[in-house]
């Protein structure tokens, strides 16, 4: 079953214009992120229902303390700054993604994104000799430059893997690695059964969602379903209002806003 039919589905049982719409955020941001079914699935949905509140600033969600919250914010930041609208940060974003990840995450994925955190700030200390939160902007964005791309193999190489796995039937157990292997960009084939390279792990189709991609995911939902994301970003005008079955299109205007 498709994670778009179970988001349909989940959708059809909730009442509510905001319900359905966020149901198409969780649409648009898949689809901006090549087509790739969300962390969390159709759960998304229903955590964006359950309280549209941000808690208050300075206060921990879950697991995530308000310091979480504050580098997840830098990490929002980053990938949608504050240009001639608002960023992530003014969006507070950081506290959206703590809360989805408590909400709708599995116990893996959950430790996935934790960990993911760590290695960002690992990866800024190797390569600014500094954390995250205290890196200039320009280092920030050249780093999450660099995970973006490291994310896109590992995704494509998971997505390659399950289509095969599909196709194929599903492989002995023993075997899943070998066949995952045959996928792998040449960076990646590092650490595979059989070899004494000291690198990353072969990506199967079992693989959990790379933690970049998770965070990617949750900024940009977490943005665009925010008010500052439907108002400022984009074009909103509340309905019902005027029915203009046909609007002039400038290029390079902003897109429209569906309901909030």
């Amino acid at each position: 079953m498709s994670s778009e039919t179970e988001q349909d589905r989940l959708s059809d049982r909730l009442d509510g214009i905001d319900v359905i719409s966020r149901r198409e955020a969780v649409r648009r941001v898949s689809a901006l992120l090549g087509g790739v079914a969300l962390v969390g699935g159709s759960s998304l949905i229903a955590a964006c229902e359950k309280d549209r509140t941000p808690p208050p600033a300075g206060k921990s969600i879950g697991e995530f303390t308000p310091d979480d919250i504050a580098f997840l914010d830098e990490v929002a930041d980053t990938i949608l700054p504050e240009t001639k609208t608002p960023g992530a940060k003014a969006a507070r974003v950081g506290a959206f993604m703590a809360l989805m990840v408590t909400d709708t995450y599995g116990e893996r994925d959950r430790a996935t994104f934790r960990e993911g955190m760590r290695k960002v700030d690992q990866a800024s200390m190797q390569a600014n000799k500094t954390a995250f939160v205290s890196a200039t902007p320009q280092q920030r964005l050249s780093l999450l430059e660099s995970l973006d791309r490291e994310q896109k193999s590992f995704t494509d190489a998971r997505e390659a893997a399950r289509k095969s796995a599909a196709t194929q039937g599903a492989p002995p157990k023993d075997s899943t690695a070998a066949k995952g292997d045959a996928y792998l960009p040449d960076q990646r084939k590092e650490n595979v059964t059989g070899t004494e390279s000291g690198g990353a792990a072969a990506i199967t189709a079992d693989a959990p969602t790379h933690y970049f991609r998770m965070m990617k995911e949750l900024a940009l939902l977490g943005y665009f379903t925010s008010e500052i994301g439907y108002t400022k970003a984009m074009r909103y005008v509340e309905s019902p209002g005027r029915f203009d079955p046909c609007v002039p299109y400038v290029a390079g205007e902003q897109s429209w806003a569906s309901h909030a």
